[in-house]
């Protein structure tokens, strides 16, 4: 029998550049996002309620779609509408525009807080 000429090498885990490469946005997150569309009141001192809904929650804060932008850095309590809970947060970048005339607001809570959605985050796998 002949001798097998033409196998080839798996490189050792090291030499795979995909294992060497810098973690992506997704994998150094915190908290993992869900698509969920939830109805909240964002109370902001000085200011009426500012009627909103989420476009992804977190255990650690949420992206929300409402008709004005806030300031990076504004303070806020966010109203869960169906429970009433309520929690505090900032907003933690710029608004950037949602495309129908409304704001992308990002808010971080001070606290992670992750029953506040009344949804099941898994744990992380990092």
């Amino acid at each position: 029998m002949k001798p097998l000429t033409n196998t080839k090498t798996i490189p050792p885990p090291s030499a795979r550049p995909a294992l060497n490469r810098p973690p992506t946005a997704e994998e150094r997150r915190r908290a993992q996002r869900v698509l969920l569309r939830i109805s909240v009141i964002v109370h902001v001192v000085g200011k009426p309620p500012i009627q909103g809904h989420t476009h992804t929650v977190s255990a650690s804060g949420a992206m929300i779609i409402m008709s004005e932008p806030l300031a990076e850095g504004t303070k806020v309590t966010v109203e869960n509408t169906k429970t009433q809970n309520k929690v505090e947060a900032k907003v933690v970048r710029p608004p950037q525009s949602s495309g129908d005339g409304g704001s992308l607001v990002p808010v971080e809570f001070s606290t992670p807080s992750p029953v506040f959605w009344n949804v099941f985050f898994p744990p992380s796998i990092n």
